[in-house]
This record gives C-alpha cells, sequence and structure tokens, in this order.
C-alpha cells in the first residue's frame, strides 16, 4: 500500500466529494487500487516515503467505511520501524532546538536513541521540550514568530502525523490543499483558476485569519480531535507539545493558545482545527444559503472563495466572522473584503464607469483580470512584488559574503536559487515578472564581484555571458492551470 504522505491520491473517483454540479473547481478523493492482495504487506525494507504499514492501512480503510469511529487504541502503530522512517523524512540541515541535537548528530547512534525514545513514548517517560523560538522577517515588515522544535519531538510528531493521516485524509473535504499529503500549493492555484475561467465567478471573497497559528484555542482543538481520537496516550502527547512553551535569550515562556509555527505537527492539528470550524461549516451554507454557485478553496488559513451572486459574497462574509468569533478566531479587517472579479467584471464595471477590477493575492501571486490578444478573458497571475523584493534582498546579503568566493561556486551556488524560485513561480502568464527577478540577481552579482577589488570592472557583456553559463533563463516551466486540472481530476 502507497504511503500517502508520498504518492498521489488514487485514480478513479466513485463521487464528488461535495456538491459536483458546485465545485468542478475541487479534486475528487480518488479511489486506490483494488489489484493484488487486499491486505498483502507492502512496507518496504528501506526507509521511504512510499511506504506504509498494513496496520495504518486497516485504520484508513476503518475510518473511511465508518466516518464516526473513535480509534481508542493508535499508539501501537509508532513502532521503532515508523520512527527510523520519521527520522530520515526529516530534514538533514534543519536548525537544531532548544537541546542542541542535530539530525546528523543523533544518526551517531541512531538504533540506539530510536530503541530508547520508543521505549520512553510507550511507558510515558517522554516529555516535550520548549521550542526554540526565532523571528523571521514577513514581506511587510513585520515579523513571525518561528517554533524550532527538538530533533527528538520532529521525530514522533513526525510519527504521529503519519498515524493521523490515516485518519482524517478520509475526512478532510475536496477544497483543502494545505500541507496534505498528495496536495500542493500549485494545486489550491489550478482549482481556483479554474473555476474563476470556467465557472459562474462573479464576486470573490478573499479572506484573511488574524494571527491564526497564535490564536488557535488548544480546548476546542482537543475537542475537535476527540471527535476521531479517544487514545487518551495519543492526546496527551499532542497536550504536551501543546503547553510545552517556548524558549527565547534562555528564558521559557508558557503556552496556552496557539500551535508554533514550524513544528512538524502543526499544520495537521491547524488542518483538523479548521475542518470542523471552516470546511464543514462553508460547505453546508453553499448548499442550504447560497442562492447561485459557490466555489471553496482554503490552503492552511488562506481562505478565497468565488460567488455567482454579490448578495451571497456578502451574507458569506458577514456569517464567516461570526462563525470565527464562536472560536477564538477573527478575520483581518484590513486584508478582508469582497471584490468584483472573473469574467464579466471588467465589461460590467466599464458600464458602470468604474475602473479595471482590484486584484487579489493568493499564496505568492496577485491574480489579475486581463485578456488575451483575441480579447477573451484571461486569468493573469503575477509573483507579489514584496515577495520578490524580500527574496532578492536575500539573495544580495548572501553574495556579499560569498563575493570572495571562487566564482564557479558562486555561480553554481545562485544557480541552485534561480531554479528553485523557478521551480515554484514559472506559471503561465509571469514571464515578465521570471525576467524582472532573473535581471536584478545578476545586477546583484555583478556588484558584488565589482567589490572584490576597486580597480576591477566589469562590463555587461562580459556579465551576461558569465551569468548565462550558470543560471537558468526565465521560461515558464508550469502548464496552464486548467491543462493540469482537467488531467489530474478528470470527470
Amino acid at each position: 500500500m502507497n504511503d500517502p504522505e508520498k504518492s498521489e491520491l488514487p485514480k478513479v473517483a466513485s463521487r464528488p466529494t461535495n456538491k459536483a454540479g458546485q465545485t468542478a473547481a475541487e479534486p475528487v478523493e480518488r479511489r486506490g487500487s483494488a489489484k493484488g492482495n487486499a491486505i498483502e504487506a507492502t512496507t518496504r525494507r528501506t526507509p521511504s516515503r512510499e511506504s506504509v504499514s498494513p496496520g495504518l492501512d486497516r485504520v484508513r480503510q476503518t475510518a473511511k467505511a465508518n466516518r464516526k469511529c473513535r480509534f481508542t487504541a493508535l499508539m501501537h502503530h509508532v513502532t521503532i520501524d515508523l520512527l527510523r522512517q520519521s527520522y530520515f523524512w526529516l530534514k538533514r540541515n534543519a536548525a537544531a532546538g532548544v537541546d542542541g541535537v542535530t539530525w546528523h548528530g543523533y544518526g551517531d547512534c541512531l538504533e540506539d536513541n530510536l530503541t530508547n525514545l520508543h521505549s520512553r513514548v510507550h511507558r510515558g517517560a517522554y516529555r516535550a521540550l520548549p521550542s526554540r523560538r526565532r523571528m523571521i522577517p514577513k514581506p511587510d515588515g513585520r515579523e513571525r514568530p518561528l517554533g524550532i522544535a527538538s530533533l527528538e519531538d520532529k521525530i514522533v510528531q513526525r510519527a504521529i502525523v503519519e498515524v493521523l493521516n490515516a485518519i482524517y485524509e478520509t475526512d478532510f473535504v475536496g477544497f483543502s490543499y494545505g500541507f496534505r499529503p498528495g496536495r500542493s500549493q500549485h494545486n489550491a492555484l489550478d482549482a481556483l483558476a479554474h473555476a474563476i475561467c470556467t465557472k459562474k465567478v462573479n464576486w470573490i471573497v478573499d479572506a484573511d485569519l488574524r494571527s491564526f497559528f497564535d490564536t488557535v484555542d488548544h480546548s476546542w482543538l482537543l475537542r475537535f480531535l476527540e471527535h476521531r481520537i479517544g487514545d487518551r496516550r495519543l492526546l496527551c502527547l499532542i497536550r504536551r507539545w501543546l503547553k510545552a512553551g517556548v524558549m527565547m535569550d534562555g528564558v521559557t515562556t508558557a503556552t496556552t493558545v496557539g500551535t508554533p509555527q514550524g513544528a512538524v505537527i502543526s499544520p495537521l492539528l491547524a488542518n483538523a482545527y479548521l475542518h470542523y470550524v471552516f470546511d464543514l461549516w462553508a460547505d453546508q451554507w453553499r448548499h442550504r444559503k447560497a442562492q447561485g454557485d459557490v466555489v471553496l478553496v482554503r490552503y492552511a488559513d488562506d481562505i478565497v472563495a468565488g460567488f455567482q451572486h454579490d448578495s451571497d459574497a456578502r451574507m458569506f462574509l458577514a456569517e464567516l466572522g461570526e462563525r470565527l468569533a464562536k472560536f477564538a478566531l477573527s478575520l483581518h479587517p484590513e486584508k478582508t473584503r469582497v471584490l468584483a472579479f472573473g469574467r464579466f467584471a471588467a465589461e460590467r464595471r466599464a458600464e458602470r464607469g468604474l475602473g479595471p477590477p482590484e486584484t487579489f493575492t493568493f499564496l505568492g501571486f496577485n491574480h489579475i483580470c486581463s485578456t488575451t490578444r483575441d480579447g477573451a478573458f484571461q486569468l493573469k497571475r503575477y509573483t507579489r512584488r514584496d515577495r520578490m523584493r524580500q527574496r532578492l534582498q536575500s539573495i544580495k546579503k548572501q553574495l556579499h559574503k560569498r563575493k570572495h568566493d571562487p566564482i564557479p561556486e558562486q555561480g553554481r551556488w545562485l544557480g541552485q536559487v534561480v531554479r528553485g524560485y523557478f521551480a515554484y513561480h514559472a506559471v503561465p502568464t509571469n514571464t515578465a515578472a521570471l525576467a524582472a527577478f532573473r535581471f536584478q540577481v545578476m545586477r546583484h552579482w555583478r556588484h558584488a564581484l565589482s567589490r572584490r577589488s576597486q580597480r576591477h570592472h566589469i562590463t555587461w557583456d562580459w556579465m551576461n555571458r558569465l551569468f548565462n553559463q550558470w543560471v537558468p533563463r526565465a521560461r515558464i516551466l508550469h502548464p496552464w492551470p486548467s491543462q493540469r486540472f482537467v488531467a489530474n481530476h478528470p470527470r
């Protein structure tokens, strides 16, 4: 059986997860293969994201068959083999937590350490350590608190995520994309773009939850988890991670609300919280109260909803605020809005003497109503300027530190950086932003090389040849959203 953490979702849809008539932008959970022996153990001998224990496969089948089943015995699935896989799933060069233990250091005596960890987890002697707090700058000038857990906490959390995914992947709705196995940010972007271009979307609700990860209510979260989890030891582990606190400058502060951003288990806990607070409610709302078509796309705490009617959009936003307030959440008043958007937005605004439609941002891209050369509607997506500016500043600082390194070494590093940037941002209609980013990187590199010697002058012709030797040219790497969406989710 394939592991949901790496493998794609099964291929054939038995039925849509939501109302098929209104939610073509939301993929169907595809069915797994029925060939071969269904109960045959297929766990790989080496750590791999493509392996899963037969026990977790039975948990998944039970959770799918009975949506109200509470699992009272789950901790026995946390085996030494699963802990070993969790260790190898972690990033090798990630920052160490408060204990100072690195991935490589822990691996020196891996089997002894995992055996000891497994014993402590199952006899109740395991204790969660505070997260090391690190402030990460945001594009708007503010800082985001990041929690860096200790290595053993990461290993155990990753194992628990594997167990809980077997349950919750059968529960989560189709329009939820954030941090789920087999789903990515581009899947959410494709779903949204496909809906805007093909469905009756005339209005967009761009909802922003204020400090979501810092305001998650622990009591509500545990109550939500208890709908499916009856294993007291597993719930106790989660409670310990939530209450472990954070350490900054040697001072430990207790945490009473929120989940630390950066913790391995936080994305799953956030999805479970919003599944009950938003997903189920929004799915019922569009079936019971909406007068027209409604399309929903959520990636973690980023929510975009498309509506056919303005009245539906404004009523949804008003009731959403009331819904979130019941669970200690709130909407950001300056970042949440209703705007006219879609295939006919520009034409209707022109008839009223208004300017072009407003734009909105989602997952790092500005979404803009535009037209093709033939005058047909086209959704254009450009990289957010603040995100690009922040990335360029980071590259500039690194180039200053590396300016005395050999030029081939700098070129190889820049090539990796630009390829990584293009791997996410190289979507159709974004060529101009990619070219601008590439030129600015070249300009920063030229400046850094010029600082190596006051008497050395670097011409642009020489710089162009050097840059083209190491850095890829700007080109589109992703297919059009509708093409990939239809290919991934045929109906």
